[in-house]
């Protein structure tokens, strides 16, 4: 490779550093208009059936369109009373405004792991979840006629229960009781009852599920949003779908409007989860309750300060059942239950629940089954060693034995070509005028030999699957949150030790220690045979391209990555040192090609 063509190399790389530093500066965004969290009514109203309960046929209830709009909750003059109910894993504090669940604090995880935690000191909070909320968690919103003031009378009725009510001038009342279990989860119900004398329209209402938001500014944004079950399937949303950002906003040139809101369902909503990267809440309806729609707003949250360039992300995800209007006659009362998941994405626990409310974890789809798997195998390894840092190299180790006789034999099979390619050049000079016939020859040749030229690929092809599996549960796996290993202080963040001064710019080292392995790697592998000699020198900084896109990857994975590039290298030593010194397989000639007698015409 020449020396332009190593610098264009070397160019493009540093390009992928700081691309993303770069275009915030030279295609600033559009300023948004000033935001509130009020949620405003628009025109593009989807309609929910409307039931009743023996209904009047002369009543109807009004149907409130399902916008940003179904009305904030109202704000209570009163003063705030609470009440907290503490368990062994969480304390969950209920407010008298709304009637909900305003915050849960986890006892077993602090909300500054890794070096943020020496930042925080003795004054490191707890997580909590729905902490800048702007409802607590089962909050009825709908009209006035349901909701009144948004002050609700709360009594303690026992160490794990709590009863809020409320009742409205035109008799209809509103009685939720929750009671706190175990395993992160809460039972509600909430009864409507109507007191009066005659049938109440209940207009088109929605119960709160929770609202998500970082925890830290070292949280991945993109892993916020929400999950929701039909039954059948599932599906998510986040700040991709809220952004609208095309192929041209990746590129950070996109002028699409944002978009506020997601809604979907068609009464048959059976869980919806607001979530960040480590932590959820889950709001399940009772059985046989389905809502008939989900709706997920975005927020606006107050700024928080940056730390070396980055900071929490300024939205919030607020999730919402929506029921149906309908008529409740008089004397007559409309109960529903629900449980309630407030805690970490803990697969085990999650999938307890049932309803596949474990999906959250972001298991899903082909790769799911291999987090799975990786993520099964390394709570039981942690069993017998607990550290996940020792456990990953552990499982990295088993890996490479199941794949060893695998990658022992192309490892062989490519020497093995690399000393046949004499002949190999042979047949496609002799046959290069015909190069159907050449790639029949040469595939006789290949298996007369017992090589393939699929040898040196299909190892790699085998792990992709795992190492994308792996991926996938080092990211949202609450175990490795804040575990330490060597200079890394947090094995599910990038093993920061540095920053580069004036710039922000972090320097990793387990990133830069796996491009080098990878680069050792690339000059032990046998050329293959047949490539471009120029191919095969870009094949060798092939490794730059990944240390850019992984240099700010978890530790975790990085770590993964360089143990099985050691592992690859030990094993290519070995098999190197174990073959046989015998030369090569001497090219035997090939006949000449005939001449054709010249035509005397």
């Amino acid at each position: 490779m020449d020396r332009k063509s190593i610098l264009v190399l070397v160019g493009s790389v540093v390009l992928l550093f700081v691309w993303f530093q770069i275009v915030p500066i030279l295609f600033p965004p559009i300023p948004k208009p000033a935001a509130t969290n009020v949620i405003a009514t628009v025109t593009n109203a989807v309609h929910l059936p409307q039931t009743s309960i023996e209904a009047p046929t002369n009543l109807i209830a009004p149907a409130l369109p399902m916008t940003n709009a179904l009305p904030p909750l109202t704000r209570a003059s009163t003063p705030e009373r609470l009440e907290a109910i503490e368990t062994s894993e969480a304390i969950y504090t209920f407010t008298s405004h709304g009637g909900g669940l305003k915050k849960v604090e986890l006892k077993h995880y602090k909300e500054n792991v890794g070096k943020g935690s020496r930042l925080a000191g003795p004054t490191n909070p707890l997580v909590t979840l729905n902490a800048r909320a702007e409802v607590p968690i089962l909050a009825l919103r709908g009209d006035s006629a349901l909701t009144g003031d948004g002050t609700f009378a709360m009594a303690r009725i026992s160490t794990n229960q709590i009863r809020c009510e409320k009742t409205m001038s035109n008799g209809l009342a509103v009685i939720k009781e929750f009671t706190v279990l175990s395993n992160y989860l809460l039972a509600a119900r909430i009864r409507i009852e109507n007191r009066s004398a005659q049938a109440l329209a209940i207009s088109q209402h929605s119960v709160a599920a929770g609202t998500a938001s970082s925890v830290d500014h070292n949280e991945d944004p993109t892993l916020l949003g929400a999950y929701w079950y039909d039954g059948a399937s599932h599906e998510s949303v986040g700040p991709s779908y809220f952004d609208n950002r095309g192929i041209g906003g990746c590129l950070g040139l996109s002028s699409s409007q944002p978009r506020e809101l997601y809604l979907n369902g068609h009464s048959n909503v059976l869980w919806v989860a607001a979530h960040n990267q480590f932590f959820t809440t889950a709001l399940i309806a009772g059985s046989n309750q389905p809502a008939a729609a989900l709706m997920v707003h975005r927020i606006h949250l107050p700024a928080m300060p940056a730390i070396h360039g980055k900071a929490p992300s300024p939205y919030g995800y607020d999730a919402s059942l929506i029921y149906p209007p309908t008529i409740l006659p008089a004397g007559q009362a409309l109960a529903r239950d629900f449980k309630l998941y407030s805690g970490p994405k803990e697969y085990k626990t999650l999938s307890r629940i049932g309803h596949q409310v474990d999906v959250v974890m972001g298991y899903t789809g082909f790769f799911g089954w291999f987090a799975k798997a990786l993520l099964l195998s390394m709570n039981g390894l942690y069993l017998l060693v607990p550290h996940y840092a020792v456990v990953i190299i552990l499982i990295t180790i088993i890996i490479k034995l199941l794949f060893w006789p695998l990658t022992q034999a192309s490892t062989r099979s490519m020497k093995r070509m690399s000393a046949l390619q004499p002949q190999m050049k042979a047949i496609q000079e002799k046959y290069r005028d015909d190069p159907a016939k050449m790639n029949r020859k040469l595939m006789e040749f290949m298996k007369e030999n017992k090589v393939s030229p699929m040898g040196g690929c299909l190892p790699m092809l085998l792990q992709i699957p795992v190492f994308i599996g792996f991926y996938q549960m080092i990211r949202t796996a609450i175990e490795l949150r804040g575990v330490r290993f060597l200079w890394a202080a947090d094995l599910s963040q990038p093993d920061t030790i540095a920053y580069v001064p004036g710039l922000d710019f972090p320097i990793n080292p387990l990133p830069l220690i796996m491009g080098a392995t990878m680069f050792w790697q690339a000059r032990m592998t046998p050329p293959t045979p047949g490539v471009d000699p120029m191919q095969q020198r870009i094949m060798k900084y092939m490794p730059m391209i990944f240390m850019v896109f992984l240099y700010n990857f978890s530790a975790g994975l990085t770590l993964y990555w360089t143990v099985q590039n050691l592992l690859t290298i030990a094993q290519m030593k070995l098999t190197r040192t174990a073959e046989p010194t015998s030369p090569p397989p001497t090219p035997q000639p090939l006949p000449a090609r005939k001449k054709l007698p010249r035509s005397r015409n």
